[in-house]
């Protein structure tokens, strides 16, 4: 018999998470797991990219603001019978937040479940996220069988904030690394794409917490001292119109380009000379991971993943301090010693193989099987 599993996400936007979501659910075993990916609501670029086999339930048509808030008013039995109406043996909350408190209300003692923590979770009030307090979060993820980290970090900053007893395990994401390959050989069209001279990349939703604002003073800076270089961010988000006043201001719009949301940034990501991860937070980078897939070296803020990535000493890319001076310092060092850019292309390549398809989904299968 099959095992019936179901996926619960709030929905499958252009995010790092739910994407790897799509890969992970592709490639589960069809002959061992009957999978179902449910959205709160049904809303995202990714829902096109789940195959036929994948069973998909849908939410509401319209992202509906204040939910969160909202549900916190349920009990967690009501909000379970209220979204889910079919039978699992196993259920999944795959993002923190509603969704952990949703599954949470199941009581079934036959039934397994699952949490996965995607982002560092540095305060008690973050890791509560979704819950009515951080009391009622630890108690609800007690209940759980199994969490999920993305990283190690990830799970060390969780178990600080909210010390639980359910066993938490790491798992990387998973990444379609052969076909990450495929269609970074495909030539970019994007007329805004120039590829002149070094190019810098970086590939993330348009938010604070991505340091976007702090990459775009250190290019001005870099530029006023002389060191040219284009900066390219594919990515729509809440900071977009923040950006472009800046942009404005600093006069920058023919080097400093955001691209949009794109389809497949592997054939962008694949021809710039760098890639730069600003980000303030983050749990275990998809785009870092396939950046290193596609052989483009990394510079990256030290938060929770990189190191885990790049190497505690640096090995694979560079690891810099998680400040606007960091991510200057480590950018002006790849644009200044052509010998150490060189040296970081090579052993992405090397790096990104670690991360295969195969190895990740079939560590998750072990963590399924094992329940």
């Amino acid at each position: 018999m099959k095992k019936k599993i179901l996926f619960l996400i709030p929905n499958l936007a252009h995010g790092g998470a739910e994407r790897v979501l799509i890969n992970l659910v592709n490639n589960l075993d069809q002959q061992k797991y009957d999978v179902t990916v449910q959205t709160l609501f049904d809303v995202g670029v990714n829902r096109q990219y789940l195959q036929p086999h994948v069973h998909y339930i849908p939410g509401y048509k319209k992202h509906i603001r204040g939910t969160t808030t909202l549900m916190k008013c349920f009990s967690t039995q009501f909000l379970y019978k209220f979204w889910i109406h079919n039978t699992y043996d196993i259920l999944v909350s795959y993002l923190e937040g509603p969704t952990s408190r949703i599954i949470a209300g199941c009581t079934a003692p036959d039934v397994k479940k699952v949490a996965w923590l995607h982002i560092e979770l540095n305060t008690p009030k973050q890791a509560a996220v979704g819950f009515r307090s951080p009391q009622e979060a630890q108690r609800l993820y007690n209940t759980y069988d199994r969490l999920v980290a993305v990283a190690g970090s990830v799970k060390n900053i969780f178990l600080k904030s909210l010390p639980v007893d359910t066993p938490i395990e790491v798992l990387y994401n998973t990444n379609e690394t052969e076909q990450i390959v495929e269609k970074a050989a495909i030539p970019p069209e994007n007329q805004a794409f120039h590829h002149e001279g070094i190019c810098i990349c970086s590939v993330a939703k348009l938010l604070s917490s991505k340091g976007f604002d702090r990459l775009l003073n250190v290019h001005k800076r870099l530029l006023d001292e002389g060191y040219p270089h284009t900066v390219y961010i594919l990515g729509i988000g809440e900071e977009e119109s923040n950006l472009r006043r800046k942009i404005h201001e600093y006069g920058v719009e023919e080097t400093f380009v955001l691209l949009g949301f794109q389809d497949n940034p592997y054939q962008y990501v694949s021809r710039c000379d760098l890639y730069v991860c600003s980000s303030r937070r983050e749990g275990f980078s998809t785009a870092v991971t396939e950046s290193l897939v596609v052989g483009t070296p990394v510079v990256s803020t030290d938060c929770s993943g990189a190191r885990e990535l790049l190497g505690e000493h640096d090995e694979y890319g560079m690891v810099v301090e998680n400040s606007e001076e960091g991510i200057y310092a480590g950018v002006k060092r790849m644009l200044t010693e052509p010998e150490t850019l060189a040296h970081y292309k090579k052993v992405a390549g090397e790096r990104g193989k670690c991360f295969s398809k195969e190895k990740t989904v079939r560590a998750v299968e072990v963590m399924l099987d094992t329940l």
